[in-house]
């Protein structure tokens, strides 16, 4: 018998209990809210859903902690999402406090789990998670390459005229404005992209990629963004659950690779049943490398704010 459990029942935590069901990644789906009522509605409906879909899966709506022990992964969604003109650093404070919560029965009732962290500011979340947990680095990660990887991806076959699923990204650093497109290790069916397209171009891309999420929040004026974010949680899920050694970018934890120590920050990792089995350090240039260290000083000027408050 396996468990996921997803934490928040928001629109990216129903989703991704919408797709670990369908795609049977767990015998058993937790998810759980603060809201009485929204997780044992949205279960019930997900599990109605599975006569007409087909899958196995079962999906528990719960508001006790207690219902998630034993898990096998925890997919945290829990937390104040951004709104039009605020930055992911803005949450700092806010989503901080709900991460120490959360991390509290985790480390009581699935003291072996792996835990994917989506809450936002992503980075400075997950070392949060990982301190207050006191797990072995590798079980905690945190998702955020794949989502902005994926929009790349989407960004270069709009302007290529498609040919999305041949397309492959990478994005390294911070789940924010500092993000590192890295449009060299990027490819369609192969091809580097820095072969296909003009400069100019390739700087539009990349100047997209970093606001991919404002701009949903933007055209939302209520909420962020869901779908996209929930496939990136759960293909890191099942690569977990599955052992499927994927090479994926996450925010993982380094201990000296790109020149960078004790920081959570993103980068191509082979993820497995352990969680992270392996960092990736890729060969950068001078400006790759520098863009990248600028990166992980604003994520440690968040976690200077944590510690400033009290909450680390």
């Amino acid at each position: 018998m396996t468990r996921v459990t997803v934490v928040g029942a928001g629109f990216v935590g129903m989703t991704c209990a919408q797709r670990l069901a369908e795609q049977e990644v767990a015998n058993e789906v937790v998810l759980i809210d603060i809201i009485e009522g929204r997780p044992q509605g949205i279960a019930l409906d997900l599990n109605q859903a599975a006569a007409v879909e087909g899958y196995q899966s079962v999906v528990i709506g719960t508001n006790d902690p207690k219902d998630t022990y034993g898990s096998d992964l925890f997919i945290v969604t829990a937390g104040m999402p951004r709104k039009p003109g605020m930055d992911r650093s803005d949450l700092v404070e806010i989503n901080a406090k709900i991460i120490n919560a959360v991390a509290e029965y985790i480390k009581q009732g699935s003291p072996e789990s792996r835990v994917i962290v989506v809450s936002n500011p992503l980075d400075t979340m997950v070392y949060l998670m990982a301190e207050k947990l006191g797990f072995d680095k590798c079980r905690v990660m945190g998702m955020a390459g794949v989502l902005d990887s994926a929009r790349m991806a989407f960004f270069i076959s709009e302007n290529h005229g498609g040919g999305v699923k041949d397309t492959r990204c990478m994005v390294l650093g911070g789940h924010g404005d500092s993000m590192v497109p890295m449009p060299q290790f990027s490819t369609i069916n192969g091809v580097s992209v820095t072969a296909m397209f003009a400069q100019s171009d390739i700087d539009a891309i990349n100047q997209r990629t970093k606001g991919g999420g404002a701009e949903i929040v933007n055209l939302l004026k209520t909420g962020s963004a869901y779908y996209a974010p929930s496939a990136a949680a759960v293909a890191m899920a099942k690569s977990i659950m599955r052992d499927e050694k994927r090479l994926l970018p996450a925010a993982a934890h380094l201990t000296g690779q790109y020149g960078l120590e004790d920081i959570y920050i993103g980068a191509p990792v082979v993820l497995g049943k352990n969680g992270v089995e392996r960092v990736v350090e890729l060969e950068l240039d001078d400006e790759g490398r520098a863009k990248l260290h600028a990166s992980a000083e604003a994520i440690r000027q968040d976690v200077a704010t944590l510690a400033e408050k009290g909450l680390v």
